[in-house]
């Protein structure tokens, strides 16, 4: 209305001026029919012709004022409003007036000030979320109610993108770059209940700690928002912690309890002759040299973990310790109808500080290993040689058997203390203390060295030692 009000304030001018053309013309028209006797009838019909030409000129004048004050403004007012609805908000418009109008464009250029301060406000809310999520290790996947996905960050696209190319052979799974199959089953229970669901999955050799949460709105449910951990490495200390303790305890427990009983019988003079007892003897001092080595083991293992293990560093001949390492083994795998061989002697083979001691122990750990799982007819070969690589020049070591294997799904852990590949082995009374694979792992890495393995279930075993020619890096 005040618009209009506005409107009707500004037009009076120019009905005035239309009022003067018309009395004009109705005036012109009477002339032809009234007696003007006592009247100059010239004279007035010159001012009746004036008098329209007048209110011509002030019709026409008005027009253009009103374009001007009126339509222009409002003009303006619709190309600055079809800027904002393009994204431009710094659109404004020209105050030319403080009627309504003025008014008018005041406001809009108020409400066009809000507008881009309130935009301003939502970009900076959304680079402050994108740069939490950005910044996030965890995996932060948002989907909506279809199962597509809405929002994620690098981590979850990453995660995503490796998910997706596996073939989870699940009939009912959802589309491919859609909800991936080891997070289908959670996403249906959320979007069923309607609560929050925590759950780990094991995809693969990995773990994940998945928290996943409904997004509510006011027409039900409409998505779901999964934050996903990766806890492999603390899964997998708190596995090895449960299984160092129920190893530990085994280990003690097996030569304490021959202990306990072969001494009992000698307490009671079962042993009804002087072979006996010393065979009896023999049993207990035997196991009580187990028990040393596991406790000297695991000593050893706690200094090299502690940093504080003694190495005396010298230059070494990598080829006279393999040959100290195959004279020690020699008679041995040749007893057991095991074939023992090493790669020829080559003059580069130098290390220029190493502990040949600390090798030793290393190369004999897995020899002897080696030959308690290889069969009689099989092989076992030790090679070494210098390569080239980024890291230097290095010397490469390899003790390879052709034993009873270890499974893929053990392969990342036979380095951790009392692993056992083998569930179902057997130790006798020569066996190790289930110590040997971590403390070869810890003198490797004192040299600035690397040791991997390489094995499938009945196909053998290559350990692989890489130390670099120069020294601990």
């Amino acid at each position: 209305m005040a618009i209009w009000r506005s409107v009707v304030g500004k037009l009076w001018l120019t009905i005035i001026g239309l009022v003067a053309v018309v009395i004009s013309t109705i005036g012109l028209f009477l002339l032809n029919y009234i007696d003007l006797t006592f009247v100059d009838a010239g004279k007035i019909k010159h001012l009746f012709v004036y008098s329209g030409a007048v209110g011509f000129l002030l019709t026409t004048f008005f027009a253009f004022f009103l374009l001007t004050k009126i339509t222009q403004p409002l003009r303006e007012m619709k190309e600055a409003a079809d800027q904002i609805a393009q994204g431009d908000y710094t659109a404004r418009v020209a105050i030319r007036s403080s009627d309504e109008i003025g008014e008018l464009a005041n406001t809009f250029n108020a409400m066009g000030s809000e507008i881009d301060t309130l935009i301003r406000a939502l970009e900076h809310e959304r680079d402050h979320l994108s740069s939490v999520l950005r910044s996030m290790t965890d995996a932060v996947i948002s989907f909506n109610k279809e199962g597509g996905v809405i929002l994620t960050n690098p981590q979850g696209k990453n995660l995503l993108e490796e998910w997706n190319s596996v073939d989870w052979s699940d009939s009912d799974a959802e589309r491919r770059g859609e909800v991936p199959g080891p997070l289908l089953d959670t996403y249906r229970t959320v979007i069923r209940s309607g609560r929050e669901w925590t759950n780990k999955i094991h995809v693969q050799s990995e773990v994940y700690s998945v928290v996943m949460t409904p997004l509510v709105s006011s027409d039900g449910i409409r998505g779901a928002v999964a934050v996903l951990r990766d806890v492999t490495e603390e899964f997998r200390v708190e596995k090895l912690r449960k299984d160092f303790v129920a190893n530990v305890s085994h280990e003690i427990r097996t030569p304490l309890s021959m202990v306990q009983g072969y001494s009992e019988a000698l307490m009671d003079d079962i042993a009804a002759s002087p072979e006996e007892r010393k065979e009896l003897v023999q049993v207990i001092h035997d196991e009580s040299l187990r028990m040393g080595r596991l406790v000297r083991d695991l000593l050893d293992l706690a200094r090299m973990e502690a940093g504080h293990l003694e190495m005396n560093y010298q230059e070494l001949d990598v080829n006279a310790l393999l040959g100290r390492v195959f004279r020690k083994f020699s008679a041995l795998t040749k007893e057991r109808g095991i074939s023992l061989t090493k790669s020829e002697d080559w003059d580069d083979l130098v290390l220029a500080a190493a502990d040949g001691d600390r090798l030793e122990q290393v190369l004999t750990n897995l020899l002897d290993n080696a030959i308690r799982h290889t069969p009689a007819g099989a092989s076992i070969r030790m090679t070494a040689e210098r390569i080239g690589g980024s890291r230097g020049d290095e010397i490469r070591l390899t003790v390879e058997d052709e034993g009873q294997g270890i499974p893929q799904e053990d392969l990342p852990y036979i380095f951790e203390r009392f692993y056992k590949a083998d569930k179902a082995r057997k130790r006798d009374h020569s066996g190790g203390t289930g110590l040997g694979l971590a403390i070869v792992k810890n003198l490797v890495e004192a040299h600035g060295g690397k040791i991997s393995a390489a094995s499938e279930a009945g196909s053998g075993t290559k350990f692989t030692i890489l130390l670099p020619v120069n020294g601990r890096r």
